[in-house]
């Protein structure tokens, strides 16, 4: 799509100029020869970028009080301030309220048009971040007031003004990216990159490279995670998975904040918080001589474990409610009248976790905003409630056959009292008084069958 570009000059020539040049580089142009018309046509439709004559024909309104008027609109539009007769004092207080660039006239063609593709270019950036930053810390935020779910958040708090390393442990979709996210947002490094890589998603042979970046034959560079994230944080997703002849190096670069690009041979220097996550244990890694315990020690400075979904299932409502007003948001649909009380939601396992709810949540966001509540709980009970979960009562059932009477009956107890607890967000006295059952002599078996994590 060509780039729009309105300009605002009610000098006739200087403004055919502008135009004439700009549209020899196929941009789309308006004009306007005043204020009056330049308020129409920015009112109308903002451009992708503005060249604005600071003296226009009012006396009363000018260039400047244009610029205010785009920027309150949408401050991410570049606009570029023109004046043949403007002070200094002008130009200051122009790039003060948000100008992008100022020249004075007469300026050259090639003046004019680096300018303007440097501003769209600035412009473009300042977009994509705005929209990555709006998917990542605005749509999405850490739900819940189970115990473990306060726990990470108190933790998360305490590290906003700390520099420690974090190891993020926690199952498949359980937010181990989003607690990193958050930590950066909240810390003195918020200004500065954050930068992820994935070692699960890694080509063999490749983590070098990626890591410590490469000096390349041509002479170029390929900058690794590191340089980028370089006075910011870097995030290891996986860290489980680095190759342990790599993990030396990058415990040679905990130790001595600085490294060698591959095929490199001068020292770099970097400033980094780093934060590692994984879905494995690396206590059982170490133990099994797969992980550097040395490493190992240098990321668990401060370790945050998060808990499957089911192990909360108290923040289920709460999730499901969030996500329903983000994603329709997000998705510019109807909130879809979902029933948050539906037990299949509190019964299933959950084995993609947070990540797997919200999936669904968007799923019938998108899928079954205007259905009614009773459709939209078949599709759920559909989803939910297939063959395994009838495979795993019959699983169930089977091994009661095989086992004596006493583990049978355990086993049953056991199952039946962690359904109707997650039935009821683990609230033990709702649950107590739905099976017929005493609070503290409810307490007592639950200790006895060892059933934990509900809470």
């Amino acid at each position: 799509m060509l780039k729009e570009i309105l300009v605002i000059d009610d000098n006739p020539d200087i403004r055919f100029l502008i135009c004439n040049i700009l549209e020899e580089q196929n941009f789309k142009i308006r004009s306007a020869a005043n204020y009056d018309q330049a308020v129409l046509e920015i009112n109308k439709r903002l451009p992708d970028l503005a060249i604005v004559d600071i003296k226009l024909d009012k006396p009363d309104k000018d260039g400047i009080d244009l610029l205010k008027l785009i920027n309150k609109k949408n401050k991410i539009t570049p606009v570029i301030m023109i004046s043949g007769h403007a002070t200094v004092q002008i130009a200051i207080e122009a790039i003060k309220l948000g100008a992008y660039e100022f020249i004075e006239k007469p300026f050259s063609k090639e003046k004019i048009l680096n300018y303007v593709n440097r501003g769209l270019e600035s412009s473009s950036l300042r977009k994509e971040k705005d929209i990555i930053e709006n998917k990542l810390f605005h749509s999405f935020d850490l739900i819940g007031k189970s115990s473990a779910m306060l726990k990470v958040k108190k933790i998360i708090d305490k590290l906003s003004t700390s520099e420690s390393r974090v190891l993020i442990t926690g199952p498949t979709g359980s937010g181990k990216e989003l607690v990193a996210r958050k930590i950066h947002k909240n810390s003195l490094r918020s200004k500065e990159p954050f930068v992820i890589i994935n070692a699960a998603l890694l080509k063999e042979k490749t983590y070098e490279k990626e890591l410590f970046g490469e000096e390349l034959e041509d002479g170029n560079i390929s900058f690794g995670a590191l340089e980028r994230a370089n006075k910011g944080t870097l995030l290891i997703d996986e860290v489980s998975e680095i190759p342990y002849e790599t993990q030396v190096n990058v415990l040679r670069v905990l130790i001595d904040q600085k490294f060698k690009r591959v095929n490199g041979s001068n020292d770099i220097n970097v400033n980094i918080r780093l934060i590692s996550s994984s879905s494995k244990s690396l206590n059982e890694m170490v133990e099994n001589k797969k992980f550097r315990e040395d490493l190992y020690h240098r990321l668990n400075v401060m370790p945050i474990d998060l808990v499957s979904l089911s192990s909360r299932s108290e923040d289920i409502p709460l999730l499901i409610k969030y996500f329903i007003t983000k994603l329709s948001e997000m998705n510019g649909v109807q909130e879809p009248n979902i029933d948050i009380k539906n037990d299949n939601f509190y019964t299933y396992n959950w084995p993609g976790n947070v990540r797997e709810l919200r999936n669904l949540i968007e799923r019938i966001t998108i899928l079954s905003s205007n259905e009614s509540k009773e459709k939209i709980n078949s599709l759920i009970n559909d989803i939910l409630n297939p063959y395994s979960k009838i495979n795993d009562n019959k699983n169930l059932l089977e091994r009661s056959f095989q086992s004596p009477l006493k583990e049978a009956r355990e086993s049953f107890e056991k199952e039946y009292l962690t359904t109707q607890l997650k039935k009821h967000h683990g609230n033990i006295s709702k649950t107590a008084d739905f099976i017929g059952m005493e609070r503290s002599a409810l307490h007592r078996k639950l200790k006895t069958l060892g059933v934990k994590g509900i809470n």
